[in-house]
């Protein structure tokens, strides 16, 4: 699933098989000191009895620089918690890393490839002087060693916190720091290499306010270890070819400012990130490859996962003989004995947590050119677990390991080949393109809702999932990977076939317009299925419907605790939630490319206010009291319950409940309004209505939507319908107070409510409506009171369960390609 992982990585060579780069024993320490054989990278020795790790470091250059390699550190052992990321395989940034003597110590420092200038040598110096470096290790030298160089002690480094771990585990709690006498090197994990040196070092973080997620977790969670894995890399070889970004593409790039670019060209260069793939005939149409990319499929992944991964993973193989390329890119099992940290192996790494959570696929990226040296992917693994319970609640467990439409088991496997194809898809260059659904389910690199479908009146799960890679991925890799005939530009030729990709019809939308619910551009969306019309909703609803209809017991396995419904049901009950937030971004919707100057591509233009309309009706539908009361019969099978300890696997996605086991229905139709009033109100979407409004009275503006959202208040003589009507209208209060809503749009809102209010204060007698009506006037006349409402969590809203994997949900993507 992202988007950009840390884009600063990076390697050698990093798609060699097993065959190509034999490894250079490993390095046990069984002696007090053990020498790296001739060969490596650098000399290496290691003292087993002091625990140091000791380099030779050739003579210094004219900089007083002892080399410049690669480095970066991977995640060996993980804390197995969704909410902080630190997991098992995971890969921190690759830094350019220079030795450079200072006196009696060699400093190790990161330096700062993002900022350069092409020119003469005063010119590069005058960038790299405006920008600072950091010296992340001083290195005692042990020995001077012949030639001028010097063999240093290099355990600093190796137990620096240079993944930011303690911050990280301080995202959750207070005061973790790394400690010193509880972190020291695993001499017997050092392995050379010709082009590389792999390190291990144990690094412990302590805290006396650990934090609960960590309290749930660690053995003892005042110290939190992790095995902490480095690489050093020889830089680059020369020869590649840098692919200028284009935002028409689909790739992720990495962003260098060149302040000696020609005055009137860009300071900003972006490189669009890929491996190195050479034909061994370039001038060949379609030739084998010198080195293929091979992706491993960790055995840590249990069958048969392990299978459905590896060929989710192979079916990129099509894309890249489309593009020309002859066995260009395979998936294998990770063969046994093999580190999958090692930088040689582009990995499919599994990871254990306490909770579901995200996936995500990045690598080892050179800062300097964009060149791909690793790919690097970890997959959660109770993701699938997930997507069975959710089938399961679609149409029962009757199916289990069947193999028949309705098997829960062989539709999340086929949901698993989906997810291994896009998060290499990250690890190989690309971004989502969340409108892929529009398209026949065009791209791997989607987030893809199961298409349930129904057939005389039941579900059926036998289409759920697309198998093969697609069509907007061929053009991807064509563009990305595919080279022009010698001599012609290939950044020309890829733009030229930008242009011929838009002409044929694709479309394509990420991150930028596709998570957030309150964006604008219709069709950029998450976890939907079809077209993202109202149409689709009316589909999901039936379905959630037919879904609610035959909820019951038979969604569990045999001597599967009764209370167990519960959770089963949250999913089931917001089934919606995605095709709500897919129609919503309709209403104050705008439509647009990713258009360069001269390219053709037509101007933005706002939604027709028909098709606007039409997206208001459906979503207010969605809070009808049918759709949003539960019956008594379901409310009583919902409250069974339980002697067990809380699972912390599952606590965060059950509704609140009236007390203990006892379902509350109410809290349930609360929830579900609540995840429509917060794609309609948001204050990005209405300010959007104010705008088109303004321009063109034809369109839908603010007093429009109040105006459809009138009758759902107006629906309050039961008392789901009451708790419907009262978040509506706190709904409204909370958007009139954002500080994000503008002040005219704001204006409209308390227009409204205070309209509102002097109608209810009006209401005579006792029945439960009136006295309602008075409650809620009395509320909105009071500000302190009304103030009380909507800070309770922020919005005035009960508790939403997760929808989408948990953990870290809205502060991942800056820097990681789910």
């Amino acid at each position: 699933m992202s988007i950009v992982t840390s884009l600063k990585h990076v390697l050698f060579t990093a798609t060699a098989s097993l065959a190509v780069l034999p490894a250079v024993q490993a390095m046990a320490a069984p002696n007090p000191v053990k020498s790296s054989p001739d060969g490596a990278l650098l000399p290496v020795s290691v003292d087993g009895d002091k625990g140091k790790v000791l380099l030779t470091l050739p003579a210094a250059d004219s900089e007083g620089i002892s080399g410049r390699y690669l480095f970066t550190q991977a995640i060996k052992t993980g804390l197995g918690s969704a909410d902080i990321r630190i997991d098992r395989g995971m890969q921190g940034e690759t830094r350019v890393l220079a030795f450079r003597r200072m006196g009696a110590k060699v400093a190790v420092l990161f330096e700062n490839p993002r900022y350069t200038a092409s020119g003469d040598a005063a010119v590069l110096q005058g960038a790299r002087a405006s920008f600072p470096f950091s010296t992340v290790a001083m290195l005692d030298i042990v020995e001077n060693a012949s030639g001028a160089g010097a063999t240093v002690d290099l355990t600093p480094l190796l137990t620096s916190d240079a993944m930011d771990l303690a911050g990280a585990l301080g995202a959750a709690a207070k005061g973790f720091r790394i400690s010193d006498k509880l972190s020291a090197v695993d001499t017997a994990a050092v392995k050379v290499f010709p082009r590389n040196i792999e390190f291990e070092a144990v690094q412990t973080f302590v805290s006396d306010t650990p934090g609960r997620e960590v309290e749930t977790i660690a053995p003892d969670p005042r110290m939190v270890s992790f095995t902490v894995h480095s690489s050093l890399v020889a830089l680059p070889e020369p020869g590649f070819v840098p692919r200028r970004f284009d935002i028409r593409s689909g790739a992720h790039a990495t962003q260098v400012y060149d302040f000696g670019t020609p005055l009137g060209s860009p300071v900003l260069t972006e490189y669009a990130n890929h491996f190195r793939l050479e034909k061994t005939d370039p001038t060949a149409a379609r030739s084998p490859v010198k080195k293929p990319i091979v992706f491993y499929i960790d055995s840590a992944a249990p069958e048969p996962i392990r299978t459905a991964l590896a060929e989710g993973v192979q079916w990129w193989a099509d894309a890249f003989d489309a593009a020309g390329f002859i066995g260009a890119f395979r998936a294998e099992i990770l063969p046994a004995g093999v580190d999958p940290q090692d930088v040689r192996y582009n990995v499919v790494n599994w990871a254990d947590r306490q909770n579901r959570s995200w996936s995500y696929g990045g690598g080892v990226i050179d800062p300097r050119t964009g060149e791909i040296v690793k790919g690097n992917v970890v997959l959660g693994a109770l993701r699938v677990r997930q997507d069975i319970s959710i089938f399961e609640a679609l149409v029962g467990t009757a199916g289990d390991d069947t193999g028949t439409a309705n098997d829960p088991v062989r539709v999340s496997l086929a949901r698993i080949r989906q997810l291994g194809a896009h998060e290499v898809g990250h690890a190989i260059g690309f971004v989502h393109n969340f409108s892929a659904s529009l398209q026949d389910r065009a791209s791997v690199m989607d987030y893809p809702g199961p298409k349930v479908a129904i057939a005389n009146g039941k579900l059926d799960l036998g289409d759920a999932y697309a198998a093969g890679i697609g069509a907007w991925d061929k053009f991807t890799v064509d563009w990305l990977y595919g080279q022009p005939a010698p001599g012609v530009d290939p950044d020309k030729a890829a733009a030229d076939k930008a242009v011929a990709a838009h002409a044929a019809g694709f479309i394509f939308g990420t991150d930028i317009d596709g998570r957030a619910a309150d964006l604008a551009v219709p069709g950029v969306n998450m976890w939907t299925e079809g077209q993202d019309k109202p149409e689709d909703l009316a589909h999901t609803m039936q379905v959630r419907r037919i879904a609610l209809d035959t909820f019951g017991p038979h969604v569990l396995h045999s001597g599967e605790p009764l209370s167990n419904l519960r959770r089963k049901f949250v999913p089931i009950w917001l089934f919606h939630r995605y095709s709500v937030d897919a129609t919503g971004k309709i209403v104050g919707g705008v439509r647009y490319d990713y258009a360069v100057a001269g390219d053709g591509r037509p101007a933005p233009s706002p939604v027709p206010a028909a098709e606007q309309l039409a997206a208001i009706d459906a979503l207010v539908g969605t809070l009808s009291e049918r759709e949003l009361t539960v019956p008594a019969a379901l409310s009583m099978m919902l409250s069974s319950g339980t002697s067990a300890r809380p699972d912390a696997e599952a606590q965060r996605e059950f509704l609140r409940s009236a007390g203990s086991a006892v379902f509350d229905p109410l809290v349930a139709a609360e929830v579900a309004a609540q995840v429509t009033l917060d794609s309609l109100l948001a204050p990005a979407r209405l300010a959007r209505l104010q705008i088109q409004h303004g321009y063109d009275s034809a369109q839908p503006g603010v007093e429009t939507l109040l105006a459809k959202l009138q009758p759902v208040i107006a629906a309050h003589d039961s008392a789901a319908g009451r708790r419907i009507a009262h978040r509506t209208i706190l709904s409204i209060a909370a958007s009139a107070h954002d500080a994000e809503t503008p002040a005219d749009v704001a204006a409209e809102l308390d227009g409204y409510l205070i309209a509102l209010s002097r109608t209810y204060a009006k209401a005579g007698g006792e029945s439960s409506r009136a006295l309602w009506e008075r409650a809620v006037a009395a509320t909105l006349t009071d500000p302190k009171r009304l103030q009380a409402e909507i800070d309770k969590s922020g919005r005035p809203r009960p508790a939403v369960p997760a929808g989408m994997p948990i953990g870290g949900e809205t502060g991942w993507f800056d820097e990681t390609m789910e």
